[in-house]
């Protein structure tokens, strides 16, 4: 029987998920992560993304994302979760002076529980996870209703969802200290929390019972919060994964 594999991209979420079926518990493949970048003169960033997967009643592995669950059945799965959120900001890589005179954001570890809930109508998804390595001592939660389609040999699941960021989660990647308003010319911003909407779309194909091309996409539109920073000029993000999974 098939099983569900979530792939827990981090940022633009603290989690977009794609959703993609594996025949056996284990999954190995590769694939390319787009990320259009909101921060002002910076450069949307491509990563490549090694994909490792592990399905247990007990445990998961998902390439950047780890779990233990704490219930696990056909309807109901809730679990503790570790993620990488790979949401960082470099001066150098910025093309604007103002930006190159900010300090730097630095990526992260976020974990906390996740719980997925599945009806014949869809299912429920969503995260709750705060930053463990002391960058912004943030708190994000992501959830979203979803629904999958199959036809044959391809799997549609489009969705819904809302992210929301702690204030300590927006100072930190969004706001801008005194000092850092003295050097780069930029004005000192406070953020608070937000919501961001966003819909997703994730696309499987099964080439043959073990390969599978997979794909998703989001589209964020960020919070006024986020777009009002003086370190943003973009009022959405996202991101766009491809590849390609062997599963045994």
């Amino acid at each position: 029987m098939s099983k569900v594999k979530l792939l827990v991209l981090g940022v633009l979420m603290a989690s977009s998920v794609s959703l993609a079926h594996a025949e056996g518990p284990w999954s190995v493949g590769a694939g390319a992560l787009v990320t259009p970048n909101p921060y002002k003169g910076d450069q949307d960033r491509v990563y490549p993304v090694p994909i490792i997967g592990y399905e247990g009643e007990n445990f998961y592995i998902r390439s950047l994302n780890a779990g233990y669950y704490l219930w696990n059945d056909d309807a109901d799965k809730l679990a503790v979760t570790a993620y990488y959120s790979p949401l960082r900001f470099r001066p150098n890589d910025s093309n604007d002076n103002g930006m190159r005179s900010l300090d730097k954001r630095n990526s992260t570890v976020m974990a906390g529980l996740s719980y997925a809930h599945f009806t014949n109508y869809g299912f429920l998804r969503t995260v709750l996870a705060g930053d463990i390595l002391d960058n912004s001592n943030g708190i994000v939660w992501d959830t979203a209703w979803l629904y999958r389609y199959n036809t044959g040999s391809l799997t549609l699941t489009p969705g819904v969802g809302v992210g929301w960021n702690s204030k300590n989660q927006n100072k930190y990647y969004y706001g801008v200290g005194g000092n850092e308003s003295r050097r780069s010319g930029l004005d000192q911003y406070n953020p608070n929390s937000s919501f961001s909407p966003y819909v997703e779309l994730s696309v499987d194909y099964a080439l043959t019972d073990d390969w599978t091309l997979f794909g998703m996409g989001r589209y964020v539109r960020l919070s006024s919060e986020i777009t009002d920073s003086p370190m943003v000029d973009s009022h959405w993000t996202g991101a766009l994964l491809a590849g390609v999974t062997y599963s045994f």
